[in-house]
């Protein structure tokens, strides 16, 4: 029988096998209006680790003994919708489970000639939308500036560099493994890394940016961005789009204090989430895709095999242990 993946309790600090209950579910029926999609990939992301706390968000926690969700690609297998019919690829907010019943206006229809499915869960999805306007919109980088992105080998933070580049602009990204500082240089063009686990962050970013930073692209929080705030030039930008250090964190995370780094430089910080431009979503993917098929954008993605490894996969997030977009893999598109 297919298999789901509720909330069993809350986390407290870092999440474990304890906090999630898998169970067998049948398969349900669709009916008019809904299609029935068997899971092909599943995304796993750093802000569901906020979801599984109770509290007003900008996105309502996951209920005890309820199914997880997440960012789902799936194949159509029974349709009772005018819009879909079997074998079509879709895109939607669904449960961690095996098979799900969906609304047709609930899921999107996915064009496999444009990339690989895949993709739409990562550099054309909700990650390269994110690192699109975040860095865009917000940090607005000019050409011959110093870009600085924390969580730089994520799907997020590779993106926003590379993006950086096309801008002309100097990028210095931080990560944690020796391999990612490859990475991000022999891969993607970066013009420095630094290694927050081996290296001094202050010092590096230092020596990294003689010039100063005029945007700070903020996935961490913490101690990597607290060397930044010292080196931020006049009128800086820092788009802040997640702090994964803090996540797990038991206490309060209390730092340096931002403030008199703002004042003096007149900086600009602004939160935000990628539900903001929901309405300009077709305008970043055109974008993306564009530099995608032009050579001009690389992306890589860390893919877990098998539905049974989806908390292995989540878990790793906080491990560091991803390169690029972490997905599981669930089960083969059938031709």
């Amino acid at each position: 029988m297919p298999k789901q993946i509720n909330l069993k309790k809350r986390p407290t600090g870092t999440p474990t096998y304890d906090n999630f209950e898998v169970l067998e579910v049948p398969i349900g029926e669709p009916s008019k209006g809904e299609i029935l999609i068997k899971t092909v990939y599943i995304s796993v992301d750093p802000y569901l680790r906020g979801r599984m706390n109770e509290g007003k968000s900008y996105i309502p926690p996951f209920q005890l003994n309820e199914v997880i969700s997440s960012g789902v690609i799936g194949q159509v297998v029974e349709s009772r919708s005018d819009l879909f019919k079997k074998g079509d690829m879709v895109l939607g907010s669904l449960g961690w489970q095996e098979y799900s019943v969906a609304s047709e206006k609930s899921v999107r229809k996915l064009d496999p000639n444009l990339a690989p499915v895949s993709a739409y869960l990562s550099v054309l999805g909700m990650t390269g939308l994110t690192a699109y306007f975040g860095l865009l919109d917000i940090g607005k980088p000019k050409e011959g500036e110093t870009v600085v992105v924390s969580g730089a080998a994520g799907a997020v933070g590779s993106t926003v560099g590379q993006i950086a580049k096309l801008k002309g602009c100097r990028v210095v990204g931080i990560a944690g493994s020796e391999d990612k500082i490859n990475y991000l240089k022999n891969e993607l063009g970066f013009d420095e890394a630094i290694n927050y686990r081996t290296q001094d962050v202050g010092t590096a970013l230092q020596e990294a940016c003689p010039n100063g930073i005029d945007v700070y692209f903020e996935n961490v929080g913490g101690k990597v961005a607290d060397a930044v705030f010292p080196l931020l030039n006049h009128f800086a930008r820092i788009p802040v789009c997640g702090a994964i250090s803090s996540y797990n964190n038991e206490i309060e995370d209390v730092g340096p204090r931002v403030q008199s780094y703002l004042i003096k430089t007149s900086s600009l910080m602004q939160g935000f989430t990628v539900g903001n431009y929901s309405s300009r979503f077709g305008e970043g993917i055109k974008a993306l895709a564009g530099w995608l098929n032009e050579g001009k954008l690389k992306y890589e993605e860390t893919i877990t095999e098998g539905f049974d490894h989806t908390i292995d996969a989540f878990l790793d997030l906080f491990k560091g242990a991803n390169l690029g977009k972490s997905l599981v893999k669930i089960a083969e598109i059938e031709k």
